[in-house]
């Protein structure tokens, strides 16, 4: 049984739904280029119509409102807001967010707003992107004007999703935009700027908005659980969680949040980070550390290791999703209880779920068991976590409605609603009213 107040919601991101990529004043985006060059994204998708969510505020609020969802997570695009990244704002812009913001408070339910879930403005891209301390500085800006557009409207706020993703998928390996391959210490660099942009965030919400009751940021990165559940094996995955390696660190939780809670970098880096880190200006330090009042944490799957710390080989069959993902629900219960161990933050999940291959049946409706299968299980493994001292506080289901999944186009599905893209027609799943059930049934009340 989940606590009374425990927080419900769904999540989704702007550039994902929106569509909507050119009009009323918006800027371009690194995905907006990214995604019109071709050979980039599966089938050549683009999120240039994506949801339609841009105008279509009304049906999805009426969705969250059905399954009776305390909470919606969202994201603003920054170049929505400003076209630039700087300069002067888009009124038409915020008048987006404004109609969807009142919306949601009209219908009972809390936003939680992300302010940046990748769609970097590409005028910002082109001046050096997040190898820039300027975009640092104007995120800030940017941050300062919707927490004072919003105040006593928005009071939840995580300031950037998964920078992990943004370095290594964007300026590591290239398979998201902006399509960067940039050296260690470039990369490095980039999550530096990105933290930096992340506490100077912090500050200006809490400058121009006095409603604001929470700030935090969503990680992702490895977590570990263990293949026998032993005291040595428990200790094996904590220390596997958070070790660095020369070829993996950029997706790690420690490389990222270490900072951020205690303001400094891991101290057991590889010698490359070790050096960039041993560079890095205390003054920044201080204003990445920022305190923050959560963390946000994006889980899907982990891996196994022995109680010597050495990785589980998977055995053939081993459950996955439709993008081959492995389904590991332990890994709620350990990874959450192991980054509540070193961080001592409330936790959101701000995103988990599966994607699948569901379609329409004859029927019309739109079954899928293995989505719900998938949550019993990572629900309950959740449950185990907060048993075990981890402070949960709320979670929110990845995602609300299908969506445009990146470098793989279309094809995947994640959503609690099915997405009938040729007509945008909006299909409740099974795995919709079974959530529903679920929230009422395992909440005290």
């Amino acid at each position: 049984m989940f606590p009374k107040g425990f927080l419900w919601g769904a999540a989704s991101a702007s550039y994902q739904i929106e569509g909507g990529w050119n009009e009323d004043g918006k800027g371009l985006s690194i995905w907006d280029a990214f995604t019109h060059a071709p050979g980039h994204i599966k089938n050549d998708d683009t999120g240039d119509v994506a949801c339609d969510s841009y105008h279509r505020i009304g049906e999805d609020v009426a969705l969250l409102k059905a399954m009776g969802l305390d909470a919606y997570r969202f994201s603003v695009s920054w170049p929505r807001v400003f076209p630039d990244g700087t300069g002067a704002r888009n009124e038409k812009g915020l008048a987006y967010y404004d109609a969807l913001v009142d919306a949601l408070l009209q219908n009972g339910i809390t936003p939680y707003m992300t302010l940046f879930h990748w769609d970097l403005p590409l005028a910002l891209e082109q001046k050096g992107g997040w190898l820039q301390r300027e975009t640092a500085e104007a995120f800030a800006v940017y941050a300062g004007v919707i927490a004072k557009h919003f105040d006593g409207r928005v009071k939840h706020y995580f300031t950037i999703n998964e920078p992990q993703c943004v370095v290594c998928l964007g300026y590591q390996t290239g398979v998201h935009a902006p399509g960067k391959q940039y050296d260690t210490m470039q990369c490095a660099l980039s999550a530096h700027n990105l933290l930096l942009a992340h506490g100077m965030a912090v500050k200006a919400i809490r400058a121009n908005s006095k409603g604001a009751v929470s700030i935090g940021l969503a990680s992702t990165g490895k977590l570990c659980y263990p293949q026998t559940d032993t005291a040595a094996g428990r200790a094996a995955a904590q220390a596997e969680t958070f070790s660095l390696d020369a070829d993996n660190w950029a997706f790690s939780h420690a490389w990222f949040l270490d900072p951020v809670v205690f303001g400094r970098y891991p101290s057991d880096a590889p010698e490359v980070l070790a050096a960039f880190a041993r560079q890095a200006p205390a003054a920044d330090m201080e204003i990445i550390r920022t305190p923050v009042d959560l963390l946000g944490v994006n889980i899907y799957n982990g891996n196994a290791v022995d109680e010597e710390g050495r990785y589980v080989r998977r055995y053939e069959g081993f459950p996955r999703t439709s993008l081959k993902w492995p389904v590991t629900p332990e890994v709620m219960h350990h990874g959450i209880a192991n980054l509540y161990a070193r961080y001592k933050l409330p936790i959101y999940i701000t995103e988990n779920g599966q994607g699948c291959n569901d379609r329409i049946y004859l029927d019309g409706c739109v079954h899928d068991l293995d989505r719900i299968d998938f949550l019993t299980r990572y629900l309950t493994e959740l449950q185990r976590a907060m048993a075990d001292g981890a402070d949960v506080r709320g979670y929110f289901h990845w995602s609300l409605t299908e969506n445009f999944e990146w470098n793989a186009g279309y094809e995947d599905r994640f959503g609690l609603v099915y997405m009938d893209y040729p007509n945008l027609r909006r299909i409740p799943k099974d795995s919709a009213g079974w959530f529903a059930g679920y929230i009422k049934e395992n909440t005290a009340k």
